[in-house]
């Protein structure tokens, strides 16, 4: 231990108990290997296993290191670990939590051995007027925010539509609303147009769930006693109420309005809230919430706009952990890696909790160098310092499990007269 400063041994034994709360009912091997991938990944910044090896500095050979972590991997995600990881969010959360579903990819244009790969549209180079196709995975991803505003991610799963016995990317959505709802009794589900199906709605009133979802332009809807489109509802009224809202990185105004409707999914009565001056067309969205009053309509709207930050968490996520570059073929292998990276995000939403004086968070901002001193979302600027620090350690974790071996005992002989 000679060889950490302060702030590196800190920020190990930080990392160090976290991952032993997730993995506390594991075998002593699965729980050295959560540890050993989860601080791997924070200090190298990168989920390949050549890169998670260097910084785990072990004696053995690298081929045989790499050949440890792969084996662990492809027993798939320890289901001890992820209730762990649940039970330890739920307490992150407000009461009445913001759940974000959203859909991305992983692109894998030159890959021929991964397991059941599929054709999936590129978010990166694709555009409103012309689409990109590669070869990758489909990921579904819930994020929950926690108490400082942050996502953190109640369920993510890596899947294709070449999988055997594969049925839909609904199932998969379904298993999320599933798991958020069994999870925290009641909450807000905020979604974006591609979840404008008339199976979500009743999905979400069959679980008694608020939800806050955005329409698409041929919606039709159930007012004053006859269907109409929710378009020419948008053309009938103007937002009288002004507010900002927190768009695509920009301070926004934006003027709402709202009336209530119903739905082609079922008969209950619903709120459709307009909002103007955002996007060349209003925004339409659908919520079951009750709105007695301004402050409730510009809360839906906020709602929808927070969902913004899901899509940082797919950013971050890519970027700072390399999430795209990883080596693994198997599918169950590649779902349980996704589930350490989901952990590194777990820490880092754990730091942002942190007080502002706290010295440890002090440290790894400075470590990071920022240029704006505040930001809306942390994670990059967090991942960075602790990269940071990490980098002036000249051990891995391995001394932090060392055996415990029965004290050497030496035979005597007794002589009696």
């Amino acid at each position: 231990m000679s060889h950490f400063t302060s702030n590196t041994y800190t920020l190990k034994r930080k990392i160090l108990t976290f991952t032993n709360k997730i993995s506390k009912n594991l075998s002593k091997p699965e729980r050295k290997f959560a540890a050993d991938i989860t601080y791997g990944m924070l200090a190298s910044g990168s989920c390949l296993l050549t890169d998670v090896c260097d910084q785990l500095h072990e004696p053995s050979k690298k081929i045989n290191v790499v050949d440890r972590l792969s084996r662990h991997l492809e027993k798939g995600t320890p289901r001890p670990s992820l209730s762990a990881y649940l039970q330890q969010i739920k307490k992150w959360v407000p009461a009445h939590p913001v759940i974000h579903i959203d859909d991305t990819d992983v692109v894998k244009p030159d890959g021929y051995k991964f397991e059941a790969l599929g054709i999936v549209r590129d978010g990166s180079e694709s555009t409103s007027a012309k689409n990109v196709y590669k070869k990758g995975y489909h990921v579904t991803e819930a994020c929950v925010l926690t108490s400082s505003n942050h996502p953190v991610s109640l369920f993510s799963q890596v899947h294709s539509s070449h999988e055997k016995d594969y049925k839909s990317a609904n199932t998969i959505t379904f298993q999320a609303i599933e798991r958020g709802a069994a999870l925290f009794g009641n909450a807000t589900f905020a979604m974006d147009r591609g979840y404008d199906d008339n199976k979500m709605f009743l999905k979400l009133d069959g679980l008694n769930q608020h939800y806050v979802i955005r329409l698409k332009s041929n919606r039709k809807l159930f007012y004053h006693r006859k269907w109409t489109t929710a378009t020419e509802l948008c053309s009938r009224r103007k937002g009288k109420i002004k507010t900002d809202v927190f768009y695509k990185g920009k301070d926004r105004h934006a003027y709402l309005s709202h009336v209530k409707v119903q739905i082609t999914a079922s008969k209950n009565d619903i709120y459709l809230v307009l909002i103007y001056g955002i996007t060349e067309h209003p925004m339409m969205l659908a919520t079951n919430r009750e709105i007695k009053s301004k402050d409730d309509v510009i809360r839906v709207a906020r709602t929808y706009f927070s969902r913004w930050k899901i899509e940082e968490y797919f950013r971050c996520k890519k970027q700072m952990f390399q999430f795209e570059n990883f080596r693994v073929r198997k599918l169950k292998a590649i779902n349980a890696l996704n589930f350490y990276i989901t952990l590194c995000m777990a820490f880092l939403a754990m730091i942002s909790m942190k007080s502002e004086t706290s010295a440890l968070k002090v440290s790894i901002i400075q470590t990071a160098n920022p240029v704006k001193k505040k930001v809306f979302f942390c994670y990059y600027r967090l991942a960075k310092g602790i990269l940071g620090i990490l980098s002036y350690a000249k051990e891995g974790v391995r001394l932090w499990f060392r055996t415990n071996r029965p004290v050497y005992r030496q035979l005597c002989l007794k002589l009696v007269a």
